[in-house]
């Protein structure tokens, strides 16, 4: 006589002896392509292309620079265009390289998450913010997107932290740890008066990228029914454009505090 055992038999119970296989779940991203990002890389080298023209054609004159870069004695004189044309325009080729490389890395999964119009505005905001920190901190004529690069590398360090739950523990603290490791290290090259880099605008670019992603970037939650997910931005309009306006307001006040200095 068998006597039943009180509990199933691992011999004859299949759900004891496989460990349950994990279901598929697919999460559908925001499709966007990246069109503001290979625009502004455009531009950018066409711009610096006509840089170059004018320096063959007018022995070693850079008429675009002269006419668009961050030089402090025409801004005073009410030429207010130049705390945003900088961005255009480059003084090497390894310099143009590097930040069309650096806009090309980062611009790309930026555009996706924020969407066309704010990661434009997250660009000009970052380049604003960091010219008008050169303009206030340096006297030394500067030009270069590095303003916004470093700008988009803020925005990219609050997305991933606003957003740490879906890309989980150990990815947040990795990516975080890269992103500051890559700001103290080009920080660091500035350091020296003889660099030629103009830190100060890095920074301006670094506090006004997070100012406005950080008050006004993607805040994503995942929605639907298993096994079909998306993700969806929980952020309002509303709120995207008080951020913008708010770092307007806040570089435009010392824009006009530098006026005042230099009166």
């Amino acid at each position: 006589m068998t006597t039943p055992l009180p509990y199933p038999n691992p011999a004859n119970d299949r759900s004891l002896q496989e460990p349950p296989r994990p279901s598929q779940v697919r999460v559908a991203m925001p499709k966007v392509n990246p069109v503001v990002t290979y625009t502004l890389i455009a531009v950018t080298v066409l711009v610096y292309g006509a840089q170059m023209l004018s320096q063959a054609l007018l022995q070693g004159d850079d008429l675009p620079f002269y006419y668009g870069g961050k030089i402090n004695q025409f801004i005073l004189q009410g030429e207010l265009w130049r705390l945003i044309t900088p961005l255009f325009l480059h003084g090497s080729i390894l310099h143009i390289g590097f930040n069309m490389y650096a806009l090309y890395i980062l611009g790309r999964g930026l555009e996706q998450a924020y969407g066309h119009g704010r990661f434009a505005a997250l660009y000009f905001l970052g380049g604003f913010a960091g010219n008008v920190a050169s303009f206030l901190l340096s006297s030394a004529p500067s030009l270069g997107a590095s303003t916004a690069v470093f700008g988009l590398v803020a925005a990219q360090g609050v997305f991933i932290y606003h957003n740490r739950k879906l890309f989980g523990p150990q990815s947040t603290r990795s990516s975080l740890g890269n992103i500051l490791f890559i700001i103290v290290l080009n920080l660091g090259m500035g350091i020296s008066p003889n660099s030629g880099i103009d830190n100060w605008g890095h920074l301006g670019g670094l506090l006004g990228g997070l100012i406005f992603a950080w008050l006004g970037g993607p805040l994503w939650k995942v929605e639907g029914i298993a096994p079909q997910y998306q993700v969806t931005d929980q952020r309002q309009p509303g709120q995207v454009q008080l951020a913008a306006l708010g770092v307007l307001l806040v570089f435009g006040a010392l824009t006009v505090l530098g006026f005042i200095l230099r009166a």
